[in-house]
């Protein structure tokens, strides 16, 4: 019988996430139907693909084949979808996206690259926007995108006239100085300083939820807008912080280390565009088709 590619899914999100909890909130499922799929996987292969430790798992010389075999799934869906969208080599005209720095980088440059393959007749304009800002310009008309993100657990809603399509959900990372000891949890670094981020962004939203759940009180002293900022500080051992796997994607500065605790949540990456009898235009489905495809592809492990 052949290997159930939904079973594969589950298995490559706990290589990517670094555990069953972590991969729950990835998936946006409960840990037990993580763990149900990895043993029905086990039962059904008759192999052992997860060594579970008292320190958590990691994946098995046969687990981390069957996960590479998964990527390559994920891989080989992303370039046939890549070729149905070539089909429609008639669509073309410009497109402005408004996003943030992390967003740029890891996901509008990849994204951008694709749309030269399978529609070199749209013409993309990449405006660096704060949120509040980019949802201005998108009223306005002077965006056709925008690209925003809320704490994965925070309910929102879009305005009328508008629509979000989630692109990505990527775990929390705690960051803390490297000369700390690795937390187990976070009522382990309940006592110290935190390096907090602007108020109105999702880490900061993230970072509230997640002192109410544990019931822990962060003591606050560095503020950042900017995730370089915030990696610098750590770095200089003035303090923890919260980031997303996406602002570490490239690496961290030496004296840093990242800890993917469980129960962090994710931070949720949206496209915002206005949903009309007119609107979005073919250009622009087709700019979100490849916003999909480069986040699809992206390994945040």
């Amino acid at each position: 019988m052949a290997i159930d590619p939904r079973r594969l899914a589950y298995l490559l999100a706990v290589h990517r996430s670094g555990g069953v909890l972590a991969a729950a909130d990835l998936l946006k499922v409960t840990p037990s139907a993580v763990s149900q799929q990895i043993a029905r996987l086990e039962a059904e292969e008759g192999v052992q693909v997860l060594d579970r430790g008292p320190r958590g798992v990691t994946l098995t010389p046969v687990g981390r084949m069957l996960a590479e075999a998964a990527e390559r799934i994920e891989a080989e869906l992303v370039a046939a979808k890549k070729q149905i969208t070539a089909l429609d080599d008639d669509i073309a005209g410009p497109v402005a996206i408004g996003a943030f720095p992390t967003v740029i980088i890891g996901i509008l440059v990849p994204a951008l690259a694709l749309l030269k393959e399978t529609h070199p007749g749209i013409e993309v304009e990449v405006v660096e926007h704060e949120e509040q800002e980019a949802m201005r310009a998108l009223r306005a008309g002077d965006l056709d995108i925008a690209l925003h993100e809320i704490d994965a657990d925070t309910e929102h809603a879009p305005p009328r006239g508008q629509r979000d399509v989630p692109l990505l959900d990527e775990p929390w990372r705690l960051v803390t100085p490297a000369t700390m000891p690795v937390p187990a949890t976070l009522h382990d670094v309940a006592d110290a300083t935190w390096i907090a981020a602007d108020p109105d962004t999702a880490a900061a939203r993230a970072a509230r939820r997640m002192a109410e759940t544990f019931r822990i009180t962060m003591r606050e002293r560095h503020y950042f807008y900017d995730f370089g900022v915030a990696l610098s500080l750590v770095a200089a051992g003035e303090g923890v912080a919260l980031l997303p796997a996406l602002a570490l994607q490239h690496g961290v500065p030496d004296g840093v280390q990242v800890v993917p605790l469980p129960g962090l949540g994710a931070r949720r990456i949206m496209a915002r565009h206005r949903q009309t009898k007119h609107e979005p235009r073919p250009a622009v489905s087709a700019v979100l088709d490849a916003l999909a495809q480069a986040t699809s592809a992206l390994e945040l492990g």
